[in-house]
């Protein structure tokens, strides 16, 4: 079995790209999820598509095999060639892959580095493909250290210190350019996640928002949440609103542009447009007075924070380093204790086979026998303490696995033995939420 992430990113993809590759909504995943984990080379696998990256992260019995299946998939779907797809991907297996998975859910591979909503996201891609079958016991483990990874790397570092996401991001841009936003009046288009952190951060800088929802119900509850005093509009009034202010800011998981050329008329005040969804909430407009902000152009920002986070960042990749060894130390042990276990099993089975045939024969009557299971039994204790001991001490070198298998085999070990006995903490820890 491997580990295998295929990535594609702000780092590998410009957004166009990212755009088509988006597998946002729900039957998209389904798809490509039912059709990978029908390759019988392909086990489990979690799907984590966001703003700013699509990755398929896999447990898998070949790893070149099974990304030619991932890369033909996507290219399926989104239309881009396979050769193109293959020069964009960032591949990673086994000690890699898991090192990237880590480094994503701490921040650290972030457009915005030391962001903390990645984590939040690769917790429900996760929660999703446990909930519906897609993943189980061997990509379990590796996000049982994913969260402990990345709590570990916020608790122990500043680098998520005054958090930056790419809501916030945004907002700090249109303070740069505004100056003071106390007494601006800001759309916000869209209720999820992305939309109620701009909503957050306007707020905290005193500009009067105006949240837009589909649903007037759920958008006026939302609203509430965050603050009494944003107010709700519909989205079929979006074409009034985005006349009326000079500030918007758009985040939904429409498919499609939501806000279209055809809605806009042109005004003599200059507008500042900051759409942080993939795929685009707001099409190309040709109005000098209007400028929009796409999510790649917050790279502004983030460079600005940089020197102070690329030194977090040292601290933080000592961390997700030492958590990687000791995910696959702890991958050794999981493997060994139940072959110890085994190894004593058999060893008493035959200890308390040969003493049935004692007592049958006459060799040992009933009254000794208990003494006799006794000496047995520290007879074979005596006898295994010494490779039991090496056993364990072995289990953080690099030859274990081969030592493994060679005692497997000689010992006629079934090989699921060891693999089936873990069941991953974070299962239960999201299903109650």
């Amino acid at each position: 079995m491997h580990y295998l992430v295929v990535s594609f990113s702000h780092k590998n993809s410009d957004i166009a790209t990212r755009e088509r590759l988006a597998l946002s909504q729900e039957d998209a995943k389904e798809e490509v999820a039912k059709y990978l984990l029908a390759d019988s080379l392909i086990n489990e696998v979690i799907i984590l598509s966001t703003c700013n990256r699509v990755e398929i992260i896999a447990s898998v019995r070949d790893v070149y095999a099974a990304t030619e299946k991932i890369i033909e998939t996507l290219s399926k779907r989104s239309g881009l060639g396979t050769d193109e797809l293959e020069g964009r991907a960032d591949i990673y297996e086994d000690n890699g892959a898991v090192h990237h998975i880590f480094s994503v859910a701490s921040g650290l591979d972030s457009l915005v580095v030391g962001e903390t909503q990645i984590a939040g996201q690769l917790k429900d891609a996760y929660k999703e493909a446990y909930e519906k079958g897609w993943c189980g016991q061997k990509l379990g483990r590796v996000m049982h250290y994913t969260f402990k990874c990345a709590k570990e790397v916020r608790s122990s570092t500043e680098i998520s210190k005054n958090p930056v996401s790419v809501a916030s991001a945004a907002v700090n841009m249109a303070k740069e350019k505004l100056g003071d936003l106390g007494g601006y009046t800001a759309i916000v288009v869209g209720a999820g996640e992305m939309g109620r952190l701009a909503c957050k951060h306007l707020r905290g800088h005193g500009c009067n928002v105006i949240l837009v929802g589909r649903n007037e119900e759920k958008t006026s509850q939302i609203a509430q949440e965050i603050d009494p005093d944003i107010r709700v509009e519909l989205s079929v009034n979006l074409p009034k609103l985005v006349n009326s202010y000079r500030l918007l800011f758009s985040a939904t998981s429409s498919q499609e542009p939501v806000i279209r050329r055809d809605m806009v008329t042109r005004k003599s005040f200059h507008r500042l447009w900051f759409d942080m969804a993939i795929p685009r909430d707001i099409e190309e407009m040709h109005d000098p007075n209007i400028t929009i902000y796409a999510v790649d152009d917050l790279k502004e920002i983030v460079e600005k924070n940089m020197a102070f986070r690329e030194e977090q960042a040292r601290i933080a990749y000592k961390i997700v380093g030492h958590y990687v060894k000791e995910f696959f130390t702890w991958l050794q042990t999981l493997e060994i204790d139940p072959i110890i276990k085994e190894i004593r099993a058999q060893a008493k089975e035959a200890a308390l086979a040969e003493l049935q045939k004692a007592l049958k024969k006459g060799y040992v009557d009933e009254e000794q026998a208990k003494n006799v299971e006794k000496l047995l039994h520290n007879a074979f204790n005596r006898f295994l303490h010494a490779p039991t001991k090496r056993l364990k001490a072995i289990a953080e070198e690099p030859s274990a696995d081969t030592i493994v298998e060679a005692i497997k085999y000689f010992f006629e070990i079934e090989e699921d033995v060891g693999l089936n006995r873990y069941k991953c903490e974070c299962f239960m820890n999201l299903r109650s939420e």
